[in-house]
């Protein structure tokens, strides 16, 4: 017998539709992960930012720091208290010398038109009480007067008036000819610079579950933008006070300070020395949310400003 050959099998070409399919593509994986990737972040960086809340002194920048040792500087010349002063210093880590380091920055904020204000100057002016009690220097010694002394707000100028003196009549010696008519100076007070006189407040109100049972102060210079920080505030309470300085919590701007209030307590909040004290009490009674309808203690949001 002859041999036995099976029959050719006929084998089909791989073709797009007979493959075998994955259950995954590795091309839509990375465009995937770049999509996801993309949107995370704008939706991190744009949509829903984080708020940084219970942040560390020493976790400002730099220009933050600068108006926390401000606001230390000037509420040690308030209260005299040189070992909270000291602490607060040393919870920024500024070094081995801390105290050296706010004649530096006396030093650098004089050289800028940081001083060009009464608040700027008043304030520098406590930095250098602060670090010269403790022997310490700074260029601000020799560019600012040391006295202590305000301001000065009026400047005696004398200006030749355009009414000449007559020449008197003629006597047994009379005036020699051609001589000039004498101008009599009048003294005209020109104000240099407009001092910080009694504050005005303004209050206003709102409810908010994130920012329940606030008495939130912003204090602001005369021309009602720019913050002045280290600004002592008081608020009074039946049995009770407290006092607290603008500017320390850098994050909401040199003017910012705020006082969280006992529900059914009311307050009375005063600059002191500076504005006379709120008429009408800041009474901490409960509220809704317009926007997430939950309970919360009403808010007080708080101006002061100069009156003139």
């Amino acid at each position: 017998m002859g041999a036995y050959y099976p029959p050719e099998t006929h084998v089909e070409p791989a073709r797009k539709y007979t493959r075998p399919r994955r259950f995954f593509s590795i091309t839509g994986i990375i465009i995937g992960l770049i999509l996801g990737l993309a949107g995370g972040l704008y939706i991190a960086w744009e949509v829903m930012p984080v708020q940084e809340y219970d942040v560390e002194p020493w976790q400002l920048r730099e220009e933050d720091k600068s108006r926390y040792i401000v606001a230390v500087a000037l509420g040690y010349s308030y209260d005299g208290d040189l070992n909270r002063a000291v602490q607060r210093l040393l919870d920024l880590r500024l070094g081995s010398d801390p105290i050296q380091h706010v004649a530096d920055v006396a030093c650098q904020l004089t050289t800028t038109g940081y001083v060009n204000s009464t608040s700027g100057l008043h304030a520098v002016r406590s930095m250098m009480n602060f670090y010269q009690l403790q022997g310490r220097a700074g260029c601000a010694d020799s560019l600012i007067n040391t006295d202590g002394s305000a301001p000065t707000a009026v400047v005696q100028v004398a200006l030749p008036t355009s009414t000449p003196t007559l020449v008197p009549p003629d006597t047994k010696t009379p005036t020699p000819p051609g001589a000039a008519p004498v101008v009599t100076p009048t003294p005209i007070p020109i104000p240099t610079t407009v001092a910080q006189g009694s504050f005005i407040v303004l209050v206003n109100t709102t409810c908010s579950s994130s920012e329940s049972g606030l008495i939130q102060v912003n204090v602001y210079e005369i021309n009602g933008s720019t913050g002045i920080p280290g600004q002592r505030i008081r608020v009074r309470w039946d049995g009770g006070d407290s006092i607290f300085y603008t500017g320390l919590i850098p994050e909401r701007g040199p003017a910012y300070a705020d006082f969280v209030m006992e529900e059914g307590v009311s307050y009375r909040i005063d600059m002191p020395g500076l504005s006379e004290p709120l008429q009408q009490p800041l009474a901490a009674v409960p509220c809704n949310d317009p926007t997430t309808g939950e309970r919360a203690i009403i808010t007080y949001r708080v101006i002061f400003r100069p009156a003139f």
